[in-house]
């Protein structure tokens, strides 16, 4: 994988594989995409808000040690950093994260929302950034996270997550067609296009990753915290999304800027991707449901009861007629974890007649 830079902002990136180019992010670049870089890095100022970094963890203290030495190198100080032990089953977490001279908080609910919550209920600060123990910090991270919240309605921000290696087949695999990067430009996502959306789900997940993320603090007062039915633990994933899908629904702003990095280390093995793939399309499903729930917006029903069993059926029939793609490796554990999904849901189903009209009130 060839990055391209200018200065400390990647603006593109090429992958290739035994000589061949199986997946580029550069052909959007026209002759006002530069320009246009340059002058956000120009405008570009971090506003006097305080920022609070969580880092939710689980049995990986090596991970963690690994994440937790790349902060001390931010540009921007963040006042706290809380790593909370998400029931970890010794104490080798709570060792790293004292010894690094962090706040140290255990969640022993299993769940990485619960975790979530419990970190943003401690922090103290303005801006509460999230990422995850498997990433590294490009040293202008936090600063660029917090500085594209320069308008009183941006409520969450996500920024740009590259590979930190691609070292094995599982994560050249991850990142040709699982990978967490949205691209090069800055976009801002309006609670105008979410209400207009008609009968096609809003796509949440294309604002960002979880893995690099924050949010003003206040929004957790005003919409509620992370819902504790999603994301690893739980359901598998989307807990992210559905909250920044909560987040439009309620009138908020949300943007992605490619100026603030992470570095991901992706799952190595064939076998932990195949689990990944199992648990994103687990939780994706649920994620679904719990936004129907939510919102009463029905688009999300339909796409997880309709849309998705015909999608996957398409992909099946395909398969048996001998039209084989590599995109879909891992499409018996998709439709494994989608199925997973629905049993998850209807397990922890609550009433959607009661959140339709939490939801009418927000908008109102």
């Amino acid at each position: 994988m060839t990055i391209f830079w200018r200065g400390q902002r990647a603006i593109g990136h090429v992958l290739t594989h035994q000589g061949q180019v199986t997946r580029a992010a550069v052909g959007h670049i026209d002759a006002a995409f530069l320009p246009r870089v340059d002058e956000e890095a120009r405008r570009a100022r971090v506003p006097g808000l305080t920022a609070s970094v969580v880092i939710c963890t689980r049995d990986r203290h090596d991970e963690l040690a690994r994440c937790l030495a790349s902060l001390p190198e931010q540009s921007l100080r963040p006042r706290e950093v809380i790593v909370v032990d998400n029931a970890s089953r010794d104490g080798r977490t709570r060792e790293v994260a004292l010894a690094a001279g962090v706040t140290y908080v255990r969640e022993d609910r299993p769940g990485l929302d619960f975790a979530r919550n419990t970190g943003a209920r401690t922090a103290s600060s303005e801006i509460v950034a999230y990422t995850d123990d498997d990433v590294l910090l490009h040293p202008r991270w936090l600063e660029r996270l917090v500085a594209a919240f320069d308008e009183p309605s941006i409520a969450a921000v996500t920024g740009l997550v590259l590979p930190a290696e691609l070292a094995t087949e599982a994560q050249r695999h991850f990142e040709t067609y699982w990978g967490f990067g949205q691209g090069y430009l800055r976009r801002d996502f309006e609670p105008a296009r979410f209400i207009n959306r008609g009968s096609a789900v809003f796509p949440a997940w294309d604002i960002g990753a979880g893995a690099s993320m924050a949010f003003r603090r206040a929004v957790f007062d005003e919409v509620g915290l992370f819902d504790e039915r999603l994301d690893v633990g739980q359901a598998g994933c989307s807990g992210d999304s559905e909250y920044w899908y909560r987040l439009l629904a309620h009138g908020h702003r949300c943007r992605y800027a490619p100026d603030s990095i992470a570095f991901h280390f992706h799952r190595r093995t064939i076998e932990g991707l195949a689990g990944q793939i199992y648990a994103y399309m687990r939780g994706h499903t649920a994620a679904l449901m719990v936004q129907y729930e939510r919102t009463g917006i029905v688009a999300n029903r339909a796409r997880a009861l309709r849309w998705m069993p015909a999608w996957y059926a398409r992909r099946l029939a395909l398969r048996l007629v001998g039209r084989r793609r590599i995109e879909d490796r891992f499409l018996g554990r998709e439709v494994a974890g989608y199925v997973a999904g629905l049993r998850f849901y209807q397990r922890h189903r609550r009433s959607v007649r009661r959140a339709s009209r939490s939801f009418g009130e927000g908008m109102r």
